[in-house]
Formats: C-alpha cells, structure tokens, sequence
C-alpha cells in the first residue's frame, strides 16, 4: 500500500491537472466539437507529466532531501529503481495513447517527453534555458488540444499567455530553491545572477503576462465576461504574489506562492472558457 501510494505521490497529479485542462482549454477553443480526440491528447498530456515527474525525482533525490524532504524517494516510500521503471512505463503509455490520435500528436508526445528527460538529466541546472524548456512545453499543450481537434491556429495567442506566465513561475521557483540548489552547485537564474535579479526577471515575465491576458479582449475575440473574470479573479492574486515575493522570504514561502500562481492559472482557465462561450 504504501508503495502504491508512493507511486501516486511521484506523479503529483494535482501537477499535472494543469497541463490536462490547458489541452481540454485548446481543444474547446478550437471549436471542431472533436472531444474523443482531445480528451485522448489530455490523458497523454497526464501521461507525459506523471512520466517527467518521476524522472525528475530519480534524479534529484539528493537536492529534494534538503528542499522537499517530504517526497516519496527522500521520504523512502518508493525505491529510485520503481521510480525509473514507472517513468519509462508512463513515457510509453503516454505515445500509445498520442498513436490513437495521428502522427502529429504522436509527434508532439515523443518531443514533449524527449525533451522532459533532457531537461531533468541536462537542462535543469542551467540559467533560463530549462525554464524556458518548461515552458515551452506548458505552452505546447494548449496546441496539442487544437492539433487534436484539427484547428490549432485558434491556440496559439492562448500558447503565447502560458508559456509567458509558466516562465516566470519557472523563475519564481529557482528563489524558492535557492538554498537546495546552492549547495548542490545547480546553476539557476537564481543561484548564478543572485536573487534580486532573478526577482526582476520575475516581476517583468508576470507583468508581461497580465497585459497579454488582456489582448484578446482588446481585439474582441473573447466576450466581455472573460475580461471581467481575468480583472477580479486572476490579477488580484498575481498583484499579491508580487508584493510578496520579497527578499525576506523563505524557501517554503515562496514555494507556496509558486503554487498559489499556479492554481491561479486555473481562473484564468475558466475566464477562456466562458469568454469563448459561443
């Protein structure tokens, strides 16, 4: 029992939820009504992730006893062998699944999943270009939903918001790292230009996001209610991730601001969804 349930805590499924819903999200917005396919492409998304996930832990075990102690591999609920061979497992599932769908789609799972492995194994110590891996990917997904319904143009301005808003989520948890990362010599924005750098960098990728969530409402591609939801729902809590987000912070503190930005994409989610309301 406890192994399964090391194996469901590897795969962080409230993690992957997002990625789930940004390619239900394309899929809706693409507007073909092809949900057989697009609900197969968000179940190899949720593969692809739980897959990355337990990767990233197999090889991070050292540094997450110092900054997530409480994960499965530094908490001894599942061996670094039953983490990799549950990764490899979910990789393959997840290109089975993207199969059904066509060659496109199987492409798309075969790169995201290549390059999570590289980004686990090359990419993650290093400044910027592994966040900007992740994402990359995140913004991928919205496309993957349209490629799946068989209209990705629609998909891409909601591509440019996430990968917008997920980089600077990537910066914000190299601060919460920092600590970890530092005495593991990993090279991040964080640990290599210093902290208060990296909060500039951060400040600027989420003011960045706020305008462009705007654009669409500006150019009258979604209602009136996707504005209103964004102004009341999404930018207050970005606002206060921003005030927050402080050299007096701790790690733990600031990892649960990184969550909160996360969660808050997820009003951002339903702001799409009824602004696309047809």
């Amino acid at each position: 029992m406890n192994h399964l349930k090391g194996l469901y805590k590897i795969s962080r499924p409230l993690s992957t939820l997002t990625g789930a819903l940004a390619v239900l999200v394309g899929g809706y917005v693409a507007g073909t009504g092809a949900w057989v396919q697009v609900v197969l492409a968000s179940i190899t998304t949720v593969l692809v992730s739980a897959s990355a996930n337990a990767w990233n832990d197999y090889l991070d075990v050292e540094i997450d006893r110092i900054n997530q102690p409480q994960r499965p591999l530094p908490a001894g609920m599942l061996s670094p062998r039953a983490a990799l061979l549950y990764s490899f497992a979910l990789a393959i599932l997840s290109l089975i699944t993207a199969s059904f769908i066509g060659l496109s789609a199987l492409a798309i799972a075969f790169v995201a999943n290549l390059l999570l492995y590289i980004y686990s194994w090359k990419l993650k110590s290093t400044v910027l270009m592994g966040n900007a891996t992740i994402a990359l990917i995140s913004a991928l997904s919205a496309i993957f939903g349209g490629v799946a319904a068989g209209n990705p143009l629609p998909t891409l301005w909601l591509a440019l918001i996430i990968g917008s808003g997920i980089m600077g989520r990537e910066v914000l948890k190299t601060l919460a790292d920092y600590e970890g990362d530092l005495r593991q010599h990993c090279r991040t924005i964080a640990t290599t230009w210093g902290r208060r750098k990296a909060r500039v960098v951060f400040y600027l990728l989420a003011a960045l996001t706020l305008v462009m969530m705007m654009v669409p409402y500006l150019f009258n591609v979604f209602r009136p209610i996707y504005a209103y939801i964004v102004a009341i729902g999404v930018y207050p809590v970005v606002f206060y991730i921003l005030l927050r987000v402080t050299q007096y912070r701790t790690g733990p503190q600031l990892e649960r601001l990184s969550q909160l930005m996360k969660y808050d994409f997820l009003v951002w989610f339903l702001a799409v969804l009824l602004g696309a309301a047809r």
